[in-house]
């Protein structure tokens, strides 16, 4: 080692660790995993995990999954904020998050920062480690690959290597200076899809982002899925298959899961909810009153999207459609 950021490793493990959790607790078998979200999150989510989170930040992420960590009051979460919008911030309103490994998190692209994500980070009540979107990914998918790093040049030369938690290394073949990026493997990882059957093969419409390696680096996985399909579905055509089964060990079915973020070829965003959501960050109590009528007003998240109502969710759809 040369040199070493000063930010906190916030989630370490070993080449042998990861390699010995696959081996002993991952269900090879063809089990039916259909599940509630509630059910899912009682037995997968505790307090001070390290939670991964699919998608992009608005966009295919899994709300009834987050909704849920938030109304069962889990605490003490650090998080990957490698692309975190949306799901972030309703965790940190939800007062479940205490430190995140930050790429992208607490803006809300053209539409500004969040300010319930700024006053959180500047009262000091979320810790940050800062990374990028490139290393944070190496870090997921050195996890996946069952290794304990991965050597890469993006942060050398930066203040972002600064108050990372990445190490400096000499490249044994060369005697290049490298960053060497420590393993990333969350206790478990919350992934929204197009489809997926009971087992927990999944298909995804469009970019993957980092979720095959995401699925593959975590202890535990939950999906939620816009459509539950037949086994066929992959069978017949298994390039399809973007997440396999083995990987996945709880799958809910929830149409519309991605509200009010986008579901691409499914739905658009809900620029109106999530123009309030901000308006309401502003102060402390509207946060709180978001929270109340969004998360604990409703047992689950067909009553959630009974609140948003039939109307707008279709024409959400039909916004897409026309995109």
């Amino acid at each position: 080692m040369l040199e070493q950021g000063q930010g906190e490793l916030l989630s370490s493990v070993t080449a042998d660790e990861i390699r010995d959790w696959n081996r002993d607790h991952k269900v090879r078998g063809l089990v039916d995993k259909v599940t509630t979200a509630k059910s899912a999150i009682e037995k997968f989510v505790e307090d001070g995990m390290y939670l991964g989170i699919g998608g992009f930040g608005h966009i295919r992420i899994s709300m009834p999954l987050i909704y849920e960590i938030i109304r069962q009051k889990v605490k003490h979460l650090s998080v990957s904020g490698h692309t975190a919008v949306h799901d972030l911030d309703v965790l940190i309103a939800g007062d479940c998050v205490d430190a995140v490994d930050v790429a992208y998190a607490f803006a809300y692209e053209t539409r500004g920062l969040s300010k319930n994500g700024r006053r959180a980070v500047e009262s000091g009540r979320i810790k940050c480690v800062e990374w990028t979107n490139a290393s944070l990914s190496w870090r997921i998918k050195a996890a996946a690959m069952g290794l304990p790093f991965l050597p890469a040049r993006n942060l050398l030369g930066s203040d972002t290597f600064k108050y990372s938690a990445a190490k400096t290394m000499e490249c044994p073949f060369t005697g290049q200076k490298l960053a060497a990026l420590p393993a990333l493997m969350p206790d478990v990882a919350v992934i929204h899809v197009h489809y997926a059957d009971k087992y927990g093969n999944c298909a995804i419409r469009g970019t993957s982002v980092k979720d095959d390696d995401l699925a593959k680096a975590s202890k535990r996985v939950i999906v939620t899925a816009e459509r539950i399909v037949d086994e066929s579905f992959f069978r017949d055509n298994p390039e399809r298959t973007i997440i396999p089964y083995f990987c996945v060990d709880a799958v809910v079915e929830a149409a519309h899961g991605s509200h009010p973020g986008n579901m691409p070829y499914e739905y658009y965003f809900d620029e109106e909810h999530i123009r309030n959501y901000l308006k309401a960050g502003k102060d402390e109590n509207l946060v709180k009153e978001y929270i109340d009528k969004w998360v604990y007003s409703v047992k689950d998240f067909d009553e959630y999207l009974d609140l948003v109502g039939t109307k707008k969710l279709t024409a959400l759809r039909r916004l897409e459609e026309l995109r």
